[in-house]
């Protein structure tokens, strides 16, 4: 019996089992339904863990993100770490940029009394482990005690069971390095017999430029008989006096102040049923994965489904109280910001901290619009919130502060598309305003990655003046990804999306001004090499110049991965490339290439710049390429979509394993839920941003997929998509019908979907060629 195959037993014995049933068919037999819950296969890809990569203890998007620590040093290869054996401390925020209140049961003893300070580290095994999601539990050897975790949104909650006549205790590791950022002037003092209070500053990164406080309340089932603090090393001990049993803590954390803390674990966790509250987090989490009911394929395809949506439904992180208070850290000096109430007093929305839109477009933008539409909403909402503080919509707050992260202006398709889509309907003008402002002079789009105090890194003015950003950018370097070829495309590409909302608004100058600058793409291709190509400050092409060469010109890719790049206008570029015959000839060549090396370039994001990986013509590791299976549909060959998207999964987003699951940057739930869009057979090449968005339709992984729509923004109905004949073999979509009526052209649009029905596809294992262009290219 395989280690994974015991874990998964052991889920299921621990009964972490809700009442959401469906049908699993595994060959010709159907059986009774786990909890969606329990098809997480939580460990995936856990031996290349990013810090916020992993989550087990925390619900969706929470502040409190609970688990347990067994590498605590660096924002790459930190966190929990499948193939490390020792658990380093449980923190309790794991997020963009951010990380901090760790602490550890311990028991002691004369021989540790003196040196648990800085000695406190435990084995732990793999055999005793059991996670899913919100729930996380392990025995510390060296301790013999065992470790339970769940949360609220804004509260930890652990259950420890030491072993009898032990002196138990809890150390807390305030002052130390937590992934990417060192957390300093930890503080801990007793307010009760049975209650702490602290807090800790997370120093500023490189990528957030301000310090930010978190301040944590905690308050446990036993007394508290004795404090002790390490000049050395600043930690804190706390000795619980004949604690019972099984000791319970809540430990609720706040970024505005300790009675906001206290606040959030009176509204969130009054009680002390520890099995409540993961049952509790167990159906919050299965109503959100129950949205999609996959049948067919094997369990192990289905594991791997739910996997990938749990990713896509977490790693951005809530950052207000449930009262609204809020940490804004954008102007000179820090204050403490209140959301908007509603009539019953309440937070219309929450405040996130988020890593950047970068790639967005073609993972949690159409993911969410769909199936979360209401997750949408807020997002859109808290970047709105951070251009009413700071006065320009991020690209990726965190800290309560602006950090540039990545390139251009990558929130405008974002906010665009959840206003074509019609979850945001009132402000208009006032949206469109602040995102224009951000595409012009001043704005967000100028700056390049991290580049916090100057507003040249981005080369905009040239963007403005030539219709190119050069490389190198003459000024010198002022910010990270300076990258020109590949920013002129991003830039043309937003340009476009917000040309779509001028449109609706009835701006035509805007709209003429911004489709215009739309076809700036054109101005770095070189017919002679069939490539996108750098050009420096004089128009001249960048010399020596080889298309495999990773990140000379190109954003976290090389040209031959950057050059289909063009969302908006696939059209254009085929006939820069002699037409759609040749560009598809070209890039099936690539696809061949690149299936060779299994589509990405090697197991984890920090592998894409070794000599072996980095030529890959498309890397399915980043988000650069991740769009380009579609581009087959959009240059009149949906076969080909259809049986490149379908050895993609099958090569990239199959495996459940921790060594494996998305081969690089999985960015906080951007390659699960691309994942999930492939596996279902639905993509929005453009971002969703023109008038009724329009679904690619691609190869389904499933036999019948039901998409539950949320009521509150849509039909109160389901979307299902039957794939018939469905196999590894017919990959390829012979017709399909839409409610009973034909469909050519193997597109659907969002009003479409939203108004619930059937989607029929005819699989067959031969290829249809013969596709009317016109119609496939009707939007262009």
């Amino acid at each position: 019996m395989n280690k994974l195959y015991t874990q998964v037993l052991i889920y299921l014995l621990f009964g972490i089992i809700s009442s959401c049933t469906q049908k699993v068919k595994t060959g010709d037999n159907f059986t009774a339904q786990k909890s969606f819950t329990a098809m997480v296969y939580p460990a995936l890809d856990t031996e290349n863990s990013r810090w916020f990569f992993f989550s087990s203890a925390s619900r969706p998007f929470g502040m409190v993100n609970l688990s347990p620590d067994t590498e605590i040093d660096g924002a790459w290869g930190s966190g929990y770490r499948y193939k490390t054996d020792t658990i380093k401390g449980f923190s309790h925020i794991h997020a963009w940029q951010m990380a901090g209140v760790s602490m550890m049961p311990v028991t002691i003893s004369e021989t540790n009394k003196n040196t648990v300070y800085q000695d406190f580290y435990s084995k732990f095994s793999h055999e005793t482990e059991k996670i899913s999601p919100g729930y996380h539990y392990l025995e510390l050897e060296r301790y013999q005690i065992k470790s339970e975790l769940t949360s609220t949104t804004r509260v930890g909650f652990h259950q420890y069971s030491f072993p009898k006549d032990a002196q138990a205790a809890i150390l807390f590791n305030l002052n130390t390095v937590l992934g990417p950022c060192e957390n300093i002037d930890g503080k801990l003092e007793r307010s009760g017999d049975n209650e702490l209070s602290g807090k800790v500053v997370m120093k500023s990164t490189h990528r957030r430029p301000k310090p930010l406080t978190v301040f944590f309340k905690v308050k446990l089932n036993t007394k508290i008989s004795a404090i002790g603090e390490d000049e050395k090393t600043g930690n804190y001990l706390v000795n619980l006096n004949s604690p019972k049993e099984k000791v319970l803590m809540k430990v609720g954390i706040s970024y505005t102040s300790i009675e906001n803390a206290n606040q959030n674990i009176v509204e969130e966790l009054p009680d002390w049923n520890f099995d409540e509250i993961v049952s509790q987090s167990e159906k919050e989490w299965n109503n959100l994965l129950g949205r999609i009911k996959v049948e067919g394929g094997t369990e192990n395809e289905q594991r791997r489904f739910y996997t990938d949506l749990w990713h896509a439904l977490q790693g951005r992180r809530i950052i207000s109280d449930v009262n609204g208070a809020y940490p804004d850290n954008s102007g000179e000096v820090f204050r403490i910001g209140q959301l908007p109430l509603d009539e019953n007093g309440s937070p219309k929305f929450n405040h996130y901290n988020s890593d950047s839109f970068w790639g967005a477009q073609w993972t949690i933008n159409t993911l969410w619009g769909l199936v979360y539409p209401e997750i949408k909403k807020e997002f859109v909402h808290s970047l709105l919130q951070y251009q009413k503080d700071g006065g320009l919509i991020p690209r990726g707050p965190s800290g309560g502060n602006y950090t540039y992260v990545m390139t251009g202006s990558s929130s405008t398709p974002f906010i665009v598309s959840a206003i074509q889509e019609g979850l945001i309907t009132e402000d208009l003008e006032d949206i469109y305003k602040a995102l224009k402002k951000n595409h012009m002079a001043g704005g967000i789009m100028e700056k390049a990655g991290y580049e916090h105090h100057t507003n040249s890194g981005g080369g905009f003015k040239y963007y403005l003046e030539k219709g190119f950003v050069p490389y190198p950018i003459p000024e010198g370097n002022f910010g990270g990804h300076q990258d020109g070829a590949g920013l002129t495309m991003e830039y043309a590409y937003q340009d476009w999306t917000l040309a779509q909302l001028a449109k609706k608004l009835g701006h035509q100058d805007d709209y003429k001004y911004f489709k215009t600058r739309s076809e700036n793409f054109k101005n770095v291709y070189d017919k002679s090499s069939g490539f996108m190509r750098p050009k420096n400050v004089n128009g001249e092409w960048f010399e020596n110049f080889d298309p495999y060469q990773y990140k000379v010109g190109f954003v976290e890719a090389n040209s031959a991965q950057a050059t289909w790049f063009v969302p908006h206008n696939l059209e254009g570029l085929a006939e820069l490339m002699g037409g759609p015959e040749e560009a598809v000839k070209k890039l099936n060549e690539q696809f061949e290439t690149a299936g060779k090396l299994g589509f990405t370039a090697g197991t984890s994001h920090d592998l894409e710049e070794h000599p072996e990986y980095r030529k890959i013509p498309i890397n399915y590791g980043n988000q650069p390429s991740i769009q380009t299976a579609f581009v087959f549909h959009k240059i009149g060959r949906p076969d080909l979509t259809q049986y490149w998207s379908r050895n993609v999964v099958n090569k990239t987003f199959s495996g459940l394993s921790p060594s494996t699951g998305y081969n690089g940057d999985e960015d906080q739930g951007l390659m699960g839920s691309l994942a999930v869009l492939m596996k279902i057979g639905l993509f929005q090449m453009n971002g969703g941003v023109d008038e009724n968005p329009e679904y690619q339709i691609g190869s389904p992984a499933f036999d019948k997929i039901t998409i539950d729509l949320n009521p509150d923004y849509y039909s109160n109905a389901t979307f299902i998509i039957e794939s018939i004949h469905n196999s590894q073999e017919n990959v390829y979509v012979e017709s399909v019908q839409l409610n009973d009526q034909a469909v050519e052209g193997f597109f659907v649009q969002h009003s479409q979907i939203t108004a619930g029905g059937k989607l029929v596809l005819q699989m067959t294992k031969n290829p249809k060629k013969d596709i009317n262009r016109a119609e496939i290219n009707h939007k262009f």
